[in-house]
């Protein structure tokens, strides 16, 4: 999984009437140009081998319809594998705000503030490699052979990295469990439904057997690791 930083971002401008635009600095332009300038971030800064993303899922500005507003704030995240992959992206944040405010007049004194949150902030989750394997094993005899696959990496994220550290110095490993009916996984698999997603208001678990192979399958790697 993907390391999380929420990201605050504020842009300044200068407000005024919406008829006379040219007497203001208007930052929801600067708000629309800025975004469409930090997508070439990944594309064009982050080599192709590196996964990253940065999503804008915020964005405020304004009053009224005929009132050029002299603040827009937005909310964003950031996800990428590599920490330094994610420092990039952080300060090419901040630097591409500033320098189109500089080019649209912005005075020097009112350039974007962009600051991450850093309680709301995790790390990679990284899966250590012998511990996969031990476990696999444990839970194919438990469970039964063909009861584990392994998920390709996504760019969501999870705090349970925290439990490795961040050096990896303990051995962590996160699993999922199926919690869907069968039948409809096997119609999901063939095209036949959609799934809903799991921040979905339809998402609701099966509780057998998801609870009782989720249960069985931590004391079968507890047991093993303890033994």
């Amino acid at each position: 999984l993907a390391s999380v930083d929420s990201v605050d971002v504020s842009i300044f401008g200068v407000g005024g009437h919406g008829a006379y635009p040219h007497m203001t600095i208007d930052p929801i332009v600067l708000a629309a140009e800025t975004i469409l300038a930090w997508q070439t971030i990944v594309s064009r800064e982050i080599s192709p081998l590196d996964p990253a993303v940065v999503t804008v899922g915020s964005i405020h500005g304004g009053t009224k319809h005929n009132v050029i507003s002299d603040e827009v704030k937005m909310q964003l995240t950031v996800r990428a594998y590599k920490r330094e992959v994610r420092d990039h992206i952080i300060e090419a944040l901040g630097r591409t705000a500033k320098g189109i405010a500089a080019a649209r007049g912005v005075a020097p004194d009112r350039m974007p503030v962009v600051s991450v949150e850093e309680a709301e902030s995790i790390p990679s989750t990284v899966n250590d490699p012998k511990l996969i394997e031990r476990l696999v094993t444990v839970w194919n005899k438990t469970l039964g052979a063909g009861s584990v696959q392994q998920m390709e990496p996504v760019m969501g994220g999870e705090d349970f990295g925290l439990y490795a550290l961040p050096d990896h110095r303990i051995p962590a490993m996160m699993v999922w469990v199926g919690a869907v009916d069968p039948a409809k996984a096997a119609s999901a698999a063939k095209g036949e439904v959609t799934l809903p997603s799991l921040h979905s208001a339809l998402f609701a678990p099966v509780p057998d057997p998801t609870i009782r192979t989720g249960t069985r399958a931590v004391v079968a790697a507890v047991l093993d690791l303890m033994r």
